[in-house]
């Protein structure tokens, strides 16, 4: 299984527009699970991201994969090369 990791905050709605369209693209064969991170929580979260929300990233150590809306073309070369979890 694969991870993503969405910064995000309780009162956005793009946020949570991220969030289902990701969910979305999840196939059998192809899950993956996704860590969702209130940036609100942590005063340098809101100082990184503050108003780029949402940011999702398939990797921490790559760049970020989309922000604002879901890539989904990127979001699709991140789980065809990106190993699975155990």
């Amino acid at each position: 299984m694969r991870r993503f990791t969405l910064y995000s905050r309780s009162y956005c709605h793009l946020c949570e527009d991220m969030l289902a369209a990701l969910q979305a693209l999840a196939a059998p064969g192809q899950l993956f699970e996704v860590d969702v991170i209130d940036v609100d929580a942590d005063p340098a979260l809101v100082e990184r991201f503050d108003e780029l929300v949402p940011v999702l990233y398939g990797r921490l150590d790559e760049p970020e994969l989309c922000h604002y809306f879901l890539d989904e073309q990127a979001v699709r070369r991140y789980l065809d090369r990106a190993p699975a979890l155990r």
